[in-house]
């Protein structure tokens, strides 16, 4: 028995991994590619560019500005100046990696130049800086954005009602069905299966009981509500059906390879507990085991995997669930109350960034990494879709049915597919692309522009995702779009970043059953590298159970698009316990990383992975022409926050700057590779076009005498660019150590995660 589990779990291992794990780490080719500062040596001249310092973002561009020095042909002293960059932002948030693209240099300035050599360099700058391959890691340009302002905007409308909160102190599952129960026929004769919930549950029409599949066990109940017990034996259908599982289960570990696994002896079965409307497991490992937070009042419970911080001040519990703080006087037997992100203790911002319940940190408003979650919502995943190929299908359960969703719109609801009616024009927005039609059915053409309607959709309809799902400008070939986070479920509330919108949307029920998004059930949690994680288990028994069930294999739940959705959560091992079921593990095991609840099964696309819908891959390097990828997937769509997709005008400006927009040529730009400088960077532009040094704590300028002290001191926005290139370095690092290794060991093969963008997605038969 033990070394049957140690086989199957290393088959889930492997399975998950190769669902899971991105494609690879930077090697040192690519870390010297987007380190800074970059060198280029030209005909003419070597030029020196420092990290750019944002001033602008929005859509898919941004404005910067950097200092730069060059150095003519057979001269040695260096010529310092800024100049002022725009460019078209290229995201691949698996590679946390930015490429600039349709770069384009609108002003320079050279504060140390003789009068008569500043228009060459001008000059020269314009016409060499384009060609550049401009690659910088996600986790700088985060760091950039924190001086740039009006980004991260807040959504109204969430809500925030507690969900049932059950707390257990011994081994549990927590199942979770959508709504009252769907029974549909089984392929099998005379079982049924509940087909909105993502656990494997049979009914035997001939006696009423149900059976549930999970890990290496059958229970079975009289009603979906009573007791669970382990079924000693099953009933003739059920034992075949448990048979052909069986049969799934070993071809899935062929060719897998066991592992070794402490051996924790025989563990009891899980107690069951099923619910049909919103509700979150808190399971702590036995009696809750209070630990001090050093320097400050606070306690928290370091056997559970959930987020419990006591105040010791107060005597209140305060539990963190999707990014929601709830308190209560005792963790049981009494009332949850939500509590916003900038009204909890003022101790909870004092929780050190080593702590074990560092995490929280993000859902605490002030915060550095509250206000990076918030930052990070601002970026979109982007891509270019192809006109001429790119298409879509839509299905519907009977004819279409639209119901209205905020002003002069409506959206279909007997559809997998967000589609919508706007001033009797139908949008479809799948896969994060928006497509366009005169029919509810089609044809379908990809779309060069969507109403502004949509981004009034209100948080309490099912398809608000989409407002989040951008389309940035258009060619006769192509079309340039992206998503931000809004789209996978993340909403900024109170300086924070929340899961969802809270609500419960009923799905819809016909001759088919379509699932919408929900926010609690699936323990999800926020890291700052590596995004939403969930604590619900999804090794190989519990949730990927499909025999004879159509269409199942992963449409419920959260949306979890990136890579770091997929990694869970792992903070019971750092507890130094054995973490237990959980809410839906296999008997004392945390997998290294879980399939988020809300991924597509297998075969199913996702998110900018086919239709030749091109993405910046390759760490980031810009593919043109005949080297571009069509059809690689993705793996995170989305962020909150709702962004104009035309660029902001950026105040402050040099008056010698022209504010003409950015140029896309028509034709790829020959792009030149910089190398990395030997240089430190720690060379800054003013906003005044003067050239800065940090030394230490101090600030030099750079004038035609060399580097000397400044004759005032240089802005304060130029100490907020030092601290945001100093953190964006730290940043990378740990981003970069939070991955994978990019040799994976066979339980651990690379692969893309595969994810649905909205609510529908699959659909089981009724």
């Amino acid at each position: 028995m033990k070394l049957k589990r140690r086989i199957r779990l290393a088959s889930a291992l492997a399975l998950l991994a190769c669902l899971l794990w991105p494609t690879a780490s930077l090697g040192q080719d690519e870390e010297n590619l987007v380190s800074w500062p970059r060198q280029m040596d030209g005909e003419k001249a070597q030029i020196i560019m420092y990290q750019p310092q944002l001033e602008s973002y929005s859509g898919d561009r941004l404005e910067a500005r950097a200092a730069v020095s060059v150095t003519a042909k057979g001269e040695t002293e260096p010529v310092f100046g800024a100049v002022w960059l725009e460019a078209r932002v290229v995201t691949d948030m698996d590679t946390r990696m930015v490429s600039l693209e349709s770069v384009k240099v609108t002003t320079a300035q050279f504060p140390s130049a003789e009068d008569e050599h500043v228009q060459a360099l001008i000059a020269y700058l314009e016409e060499e800086i384009p060609k550049w391959e401009m690659v910088m890691s996600m986790d700088r340009l985060l760091a950039g954005l924190d001086s740039v302002e009006g980004l991260g905007q807040e959504e109204g409308g969430l809500n925030h009602d507690a969900p049932e909160l059950i707390v257990v102190t011994s081994p549990t599952v927590l199942v979770m069905i959508d709504g009252d129960p769907i029974l549909a026929d089984l392929d099998y004769e005379g079982l049924k299966y509940v087909a909105n919930s993502p656990f494997y549950i049979l009914q035997d029409p001939g006696t009423g009981n149900y059976f549930l599949k999970g890990g290496d066990y059958w229970y079975i109940a009289p009603d979906l509500t009573a007791d669970w017990v382990v079924a000693e034996k099953l009933p003739g259908k059920v034992a075949d059906v448990a048979k052909e599982v069986a049969k799934q289960e070993q071809e899935a570990e062929q060719d897998q390879e066991a592992t070794p696994e402490d051996d924790e002896g025989d563990e009891p079965a899980p107690k069951i507990v099923v619910r049909t409307k919103p509700a979150e497991l808190i399971q702590i490992n036995g009696e809750p085991e209070l630990v001090s937070i050093e320097g400050t009042d606070l306690l928290y419970i370091q056997n559970t995997e959930s987020d419990v911080v006591m105040d010791i001040a107060t005597q209140q519990y305060y539990l963190l669930v999707a990014g929601r703080w709830y308190a209560s006087d005792a963790m049981t037997g009494s009332t949850w109350t939500h509590v916003p992100p900038d009204e909890v203790p003022e101790s909870f911002a004092q929780i050190p960034a080593d702590s074990e319940v560092a995490n929280v940190r993000a859902s605490v408003a002030g915060t550095q990494e509250a206000r990076e979650a918030v930052l990070e919502t601002s970026i979109p995943q982007t891509a270019e879709v192809d006109r001429k190929t790119a298409t879509v299908t839509v299905e519907y359960d009977g004819d279409p049915q639209f119901e209205r969703c905020g002003d002069n719109i409506a959206y279909a609801i007997n559809t997998s597919k967000s589609v919508l009616l706007v001033d009797g024009t139908y949008y479809c927005c799948d896969e994060a692309i928006w497509f366009v039609s005169r029919g509810p059915e089609g044809p379908w053409e990809v779309a060069t522009s969507v109403p502004d309607e949509i981004q009034n959709i209100p948080a309490d309809c099912p398809v608000q995702n989409v407002k989040y799902v951008y389309i940035y400008d258009s060619t006769p070939d192509v079309v340039y779009v992206g998503y931000l986070p809004g789209y996978g479920g993340s909403h900024v509330y109170h300086g924070c970043v929340v899961y969802g919108t809270g609500y419960w949307y009923r799905p819809w029920y016909g001759r088919y059953y379509y699932p919408r998004p929900v926010t609690y059930g699936y323990g999800v949690h926020w890291n700052p590298y590596t995004g939403w994680g969930f604590s619900v288990g999804v090794s190989f028994g519990w949730l990927h159970v499909s025999y004879g069930r159509p269409y199942c294999g992963g449409w419920w739940g959260p949306v979890g698009y990136r890579y770091g959705y997929r990694h869970g959560y792992h903070r019971g091992y750092h507890h130094g316990y054995r973490p237990g079921y959980g809410p839906g593990y296999r008997p004392g095991h945390r997998p290294p990383g879980s399939r988020p609840p809300g991924s597509r099964p297998p075969g199913k696309p996702t998110p900018y992975g086919g239709r030749n819908v091109y993405k910046s891959r390759d760490k980031g390097i810009k593919h043109t022409g005949a080297d571009r990828v069509a059809g690689r997937p993705t793996t995170r769509p989305a962020t909150p926050a709702t962004r104009p997709t035309t660029p902001a005008t950026r105040p402050g400006t040099p008056a010698t700057r022209p504010a003409s927009p950015v140029s896309r040529p028509a034709t790829p730009t020959p792009t030149k590779r910089p190398v990395q400088s030997n240089r430190p960077n720690d060379v800054y532009a003013g906003k005044d076009g003067k050239v800065y040094r940090k030394q230490g704590n101090d600030w030099q300028q750079r004038d035609k005498g060399g580097w000397s002290a400044p004759k005032q001191q240089p802005s304060k926005s130029l100490d907020r660019s030092s601290k945001s290139r100093d953190r964006g370095t730290q940043r990378t690092s740990q981003a970069k150590s939070s991955r994978p290794s990019s040799k994976p060991s066979p339980s651990r093969s690379p692969a893309p995660s595969r994810s649905r963008p909205s609510g529908g997605g699959g659909r089981g038969r009724k």
